[in-house]
């Protein structure tokens, strides 16, 4: 017979083990985002191969399909989450000023030059997205429209409050700045030793703001 304490002994032991299963599970899901980036990146979203992404990870194709229902959404899931983080570290508030959003747009281009997969798996997906039959168009398409939307409210605030000059396009602003973003990665991995996509992204993002601010003053010293 199983008295009431060892009810309780056994209910916490198969909890226990419960949210072992579920850190297992998590580790491997994790493992498989990791493992995506890697082969979106070197072979682009059709000719990657989910059993060899399953191979890479150690479990079998099926078992990657425990956790993700199809190679369409691996690839949304990757996507997704790479946006999370960056929407988390860059632009989790509002900013105060022009400067402050493009000093935070260079610290997300140092970020990036951190993350040479990552970054060759953004060219390559972005490119094969052109196709509005890809999997990945409608998440380009949004971000796009949702970067293009944060960045032109940030720049308004600062025509408003006197910091950008009256009549600045301030959507012409943040539509070329993504485009130049875009322009400085793909050249940067195609040569990340001797392209310093930082350094050009810095001298562009100062120089644009001397040309926009009345005060003619451009990005903030680093410190």
């Amino acid at each position: 017979m199983v008295t009431g304490m060892e009810q309780k002994e056994n209910g916490r032991a198969g909890r226990g083990a419960g949210r072992g299963t579920y850190a297992v599970g998590d580790e491997r899901r994790l493992r498989i985002l990791d493992a995506a980036v890697e082969h979106f990146a070197q072979w682009g979203f059709h000719a990657s191969s989910l059993a060899r992404i399953a191979k890479d990870v150690g479990i079998t194709q099926g078992g990657l399909l425990h956790h993700f229902r199809s190679k369409e959404d691996l690839l949304v899931q990757v996507l997704e989450r790479t946006e999370q983080q960056d929407a988390e570290r860059f632009f989790g508030k509002d900013f105060a000023t022009a400067a402050e959003c493009y000093a935070s747009l260079l610290r997300l281009t140092e970020y990036n030059a951190a993350r040479l997969g990552r970054t060759r798996m953004f060219n390559v997906l972005a490119a094969e997205a052109g196709d509005p039959g890809h999997p990945a168009h409608p998440y380009f398409v949004r971000r796009y429209a949702e970067l293009v939307s944060v960045m032109s409210a940030s720049l308004r605030r600062s025509v408003e409050s006197g910091e950008l000059r009256d009549g600045t396009d301030v959507a012409a602003m943040a539509e070329e700045t993504a485009a130049v973003m875009d322009g400085l990665q793909i050249q940067w991995v195609l040569d990340p030793k001797g392209f310093d996509m930082v350094s050009r992204f810095r001298a562009y993002a100062d120089r644009l703001l001397r040309s926009i601010t009345t005060e003619g003053t451009g990005l903030p010293e680093q410190s």
